[in-house]
């Protein structure tokens, strides 16, 4: 297939462009950039996206520059199906800590320039939160993911993640590319439902279980088409599943 031409006629495509009439998480993230606000937006990004939007619209993001305890004070009624009103609060008080601590750019190379992997730094990430903040229930152990154990079959394919870096490190109409420490070439994709489905139509994924080796497989295989940039396929597929039936 010639997965170059399909690319270009997608994103000539009404649907492909992000706006309030095909919403997407990344319209408040292109919209505040900054690197904190875009993990809020990412991390939160399952489920309908209009229902996304709204939830992230309904934040008034000025609250990261308060104090925990004005921070407290503010979440109170924000939920988000399975994050309730305390996981959503801490959430915040954890990015709080964060942000006075370090970047999350910081942070993350720490763990990917040891081998260019970038799940180590997302693990990085991973492990500075939960060390930040004790706070435990199933809503923000599902917000924030689980720790990489160094296996790739059988792993989550850190989804969200893998978006946020992608928004984080390239620079196009879609991605606004804030970081510049870490290579594009060494992305994966964002595999979600959509973009897993469509790979197999589309002969680019032929290993049927949803996870990290499946992510790393579909990626090996867009280098093909693009070494440098591989990942700038990625919304062209999630698209092509979300308007075309595929």
């Amino acid at each position: 297939m010639d997965l170059e031409k399909l690319y270009k006629e997608i994103k000539n495509k009404s649907y492909y462009k992000v706006s309030e009439d095909n919403p997407d998480p990344i319209l408040i993230a292109r919209e505040k950039k900054d690197e904190y606000i875009s993990l809020v937006c990412a991390l939160f990004a399952y489920g309908n996206a209009k229902a996304i939007v709204k939830f992230l619209k309904s934040i008034d993001f000025d609250i990261l520059d308060e104090n925990e305890e004005e921070i407290k004070k503010y979440f109170i009624n924000h939920y988000y199906r399975f994050q309730n009103k305390d996981d959503v609060r801490e959430f915040f008080i954890t990015l709080k800590r964060l942000k006075n601590e370090n970047s999350l750019e910081n942070i993350f190379f720490k763990g990917y320039s040891k081998n260019n992997f970038v799940i180590d730094g997302i693990d990085e990430v991973i492990k500075t939160i939960y060390n930040l903040n004790n706070y435990s229930s199933k809503g923000y152990s599902f917000l924030i993911g689980n720790r990489y154990k160094g296996k790739t079959k059988g792993s989550s394919p850190y989804k969200r993640w893998n978006m946020y870096l992608r928004w984080m490190i390239r620079d196009d109409e879609v991605d606004f590319g804030l970081w510049k420490k870490v290579n594009k070439s060494d992305l994966i994709i964002p595999l979600d439902t959509h973009t897993f489905n469509v790979s197999h139509k589309l002969g680019l994924l032929t290993r049927k279980t949803y996870d990290l080796e499946s992510a790393i497989l579909l990626t090996n295989k867009l280098k093909e088409f693009d070494k440098i940039d591989p990942v700038k396929y990625d919304f062209v597929i999630y698209r092509l599943g979300q308007n075309e039936n595929l």
